[in-house]
């Protein structure tokens, strides 16, 4: 089966078209920005790489020639991971994250409904469309985001929410939360508190880290994924979560218990970053209930394999900035 992964160079979209050629699948990778190195693209050293063709394609400016390579491959699955992410930085030039998120977005999809190859979209969304969560909720479309990041994803979910109702168009959404694993971005917090505390710098937590999520690993959101895009009931939302919920400082005690360190050996609490919420926990009943999941990784497991990472391309990676860095 052919799959088209948009954003295929990102942290989980590289991780997705590592699995996909695992599962024996024939990739059509599209991202903005050239292929990494392979430190953050696993697929590269993936025995089946001539299973995958790449494009570098911005959606942004680019649109119409994306959606040409979609016509041309004519693959039955597509998962779009594509979106300017980065919730604090939103509020600094709010309209980028529109254009990429949402008015880029709808101009592709009111061009692909209308091929009649196309058997799943799988739109990955986000739980920052719920704003901060009141204990474990289901999946819905009742939303209250909090920062641009957050309205540009809800916008586009609503937008396909109507084209699903309208058009028949096959979408389903998924939400995961906190993903992580080896390749993650450097100014995410689990590899930034590693590489911080192996280079013996400070790492400043904003507001002391008070606010919880639920972290899972990359491989077990990209089983969940597959097994939506190939067997989901189109129009619906499944959130791919792990039931268990930690603080962000408490999680970062852990990381750094793993290392021999303490808290207070690595850590500055900085004042809170505007709009962050609280809480993300996603009740995942309904994706293990219709397809059979659950999570393979603790979090402990994931967190000792994604250090092994760090600690195995610590020259090349201590090198590289541990700060976001924006591209429009």
């Amino acid at each position: 089966m052919l799959i088209m992964v948009i954003g295929s160079n990102s942290f989980s979209g590289s991780h997705m078209v590592n699995f996909l050629l695992n599962e024996g699948h024939q990739v059509v990778g599209v991202s903005r920005s050239p292929t990494p190195v392979p430190e953050f693209a696993p697929f590269l050293k993936n025995s089946r790489i001539d299973s995958f063709i790449f494009h570098q394609i911005d959606i942004n400016l680019a649109g119409k020639g994306l959606v040409e390579l979609v016509a041309k491959y004519e693959p039955t699955h597509i998962v779009n991971f594509a979106a300017q992410g980065m919730v604090a930085q939103s509020w600094e030039r709010p309209e980028d994250w529109y254009r990429t998120n949402l008015l880029s977005q709808v101009a592709f999809h009111d061009a692909i409904r209308r091929l009649d190859f196309i058997q799943r979209y799988v739109h990955v969304s986000t739980p920052e469309v719920y704003g901060t969560t009141k204990g474990w909720v289901k999946e819905s479309f009742d939303f209250l985001p909090s920062t641009p990041y957050a309205i540009s994803r809800a916008a586009c979910d609503l937008h396909l929410r109507s084209f699903h109702k309208v058009y028949g168009f096959p979408v389903v959404f998924t939400r995961a939360a906190n993903v992580y694993g080896p390749g993650q971005q450097l100014y995410r917090i689990i590899p930034k508190t590693m590489i911080s505390a192996r280079l013996g710098n400070r790492l400043p937590l904003d507001g002391g880290g008070i606010s919880r999520r639920s972290f899972i690993h990359i491989h077990d959101v990209c089983a969940a994924t597959l097994a939506i895009a190939l067997g989901g009931t189109n129009g619906q939302v499944y959130h791919i979560s792990t039931r268990d919920a930690i603080s962000i400082r408490d999680l970062v005690v852990r990381i750094l218990h793993i290392m021999d360190l303490t808290f207070e050996d690595v850590v500055q609490v900085v004042p809170e970053r505007l709009g962050k919420d609280d809480d993300y926990l996603l009740d995942s009943t309904l994706v293990r209930s219709e397809f059979g999941w659950s999570e393979t990784l603790s979090l402990d497991d994931g967190l000792v394999e994604t250090l092994g990472w760090v600690d195995t391309n610590f020259e090349f990676l201590s090198a590289q900035s541990l700060e976001y860095v924006h591209r429009t």
